[in-house]
């Protein structure tokens, strides 16, 4: 059933493919591809499955194309009605909402790094006794879809370039030793006063399984804040440790087991448990992350000197060699919401299912990285991410 019922979606889904997508359609369509690929995983019918592969590929070029037309008009447009919902304007158009209708209850802000739409979609079902979900909807990551760029994006309700003018002491560069997200906690602090949301409110960062377990047990703490904020660290440390574990590739070794390893952590993770706690507490729930994740199959040759940075699906720097038809290129970073360190800087994203490899060692690169999962370029599944709004049955 499950076969026919998505051969008749094939045809609908192609036909809006060849129509004027606006972005509305394109959360449609990519939710409906992620429904059905997760469907059709349990038919165990190969032949099917291949035909939605196809259609994805075809979904991801055409999104490709809508977003290297409309992107910088979407930046330069600001905070307008008409342009999708970028990271920078999320929380400011979220919170104030969320907060005033709780009418005193908790409001907890959760964003679990690195989360896709499919991943959510199979994580959300072991909430449902404890929660109803009132909104379940997408927003659009910023470029680069890495977490230097996108959460800070988010927590600081602006994009990076007005971030590294207004704030440069919350800004780091590609450059800076230690972590590019040091000042989420600053940044979400300074929202929340311009925002004039009053009351307690905290931020905690988990990394590891420790600080997992210290925050349920000392959860009770949160009791009378406004908003408490986590961020959880475990999909985005996975997505790494499958590119550098032979063990997680091969318990992870496509789409289907990658979401099955995020759903078997969940059922016994920390985040589950502060879940059942924010329930408890009688709370309201704004789920959602800062990118997503690609599995990457196509290499393509950069060139760049030492200081260009060492992502594989976008590169920033000065003299960066490539061809131009195999990337989308953005010369002018400020228009792009993007710093420029220098005045030749550029940046280039990858498309699709492209990574980026230098000449030297190319093989070598090649054959370590092909087939991981990786960010910071242009897919539906990076850019397009979930946001879910649940209240405490």
């Amino acid at each position: 059933k499950a076969m026919q019922d998505y051969q008749r979606e094939f045809r609908e889904i192609g036909m809006k493919l060849m129509d004027r997508m606006d972005i509305d359609l394109w959360y449609e369509v990519y939710g409906r591809l992620v429904y059905w690929d997760i469907e059709l995983r349990n038919s165990e019918d190969q032949s099917m499955q291949d035909v939605l592969n196809m259609q994805f590929e075809d979904a991801n070029r055409q999104f490709g194309k809508f977003v290297e037309k409309e992107y910088m008009n979407w930046v330069v447009a600001g905070d307008s009605d008409d342009v999708p919902l970028l990271s920078h304007r999320v929380l400011p158009n979220v919170l104030p909402e969320v907060i005033n209708d709780a009418d005193g209850k908790p409001v907890y802000l959760v964003v679990i790094d690195n989360l896709r739409l499919d991943q959510w979609a199979t994580i959300e079902p072991l909430l449902k006794d404890r929660f109803r979900t009132t909104q379940n909807k997408s927003y659009l990551s910023i470029l680069p879809t890495s977490t230097q760029y996108a959460r800070n994006a988010l927590f600081a309700g602006m994009m990076p370039s007005d971030i590294q003018r207004l704030t440069p002491q919350y800004w780091r560069t590609e450059d800076d030793e230690g972590s590019k997200n040091q000042f989420e906690e600053e940044l979400l602090n300074a929202l929340l006063k311009r925002l004039e949301i009053e009351g307690k409110t905290s931020y905690h960062k988990v990394t590891n399984l420790t600080a997992g377990r210290k925050l349920v047990d000392s959860f009770h703490e949160t009791k009378g804040e406004v908003l408490t904020t986590v961020v959880y660290n475990f999909v985005d440390m996975l997505s790494h440790a499958r590119t550098e574990m032979d063990v997680i590739k091969e318990l992870a070794d496509d789409e289907a087991a990658y979401r099955g390893l995020t759903l078997t952590w969940f059922e016994h993770s920390a985040l589950k448990e502060l879940f059942d706690k924010m329930a408890e507490e009688g709370g309201r729930v704004i789920v959602t992350t800062d990118h997503g994740t690609v599995r990457v199959k196509q290499e393509i040759k950069v060139r760049g000197n030492r200081s260009t940075n060492s992502n594989l699906r976008y590169k920033v720097g000065k003299n960066l060699g490539y061809d131009t038809d195999e990337v989308f290129e953005c010369l002018d970073p400020e228009k792009f919401g993007l710093p420029k360190p220098n005045l030749s800087t550029g940046y280039v994203f990858a498309r699709d299912k492209d990574f980026f490899v230098y000449p030297n060692n190319y093989h070598q690169f090649v054959k370590y990285f092909k087939d991981t999962f990786q960010h910071g370029g242009v897919s539906l599944e990076e850019m397009v991410v979930p946001i879910a709004i649940l209240d405490a049955k």
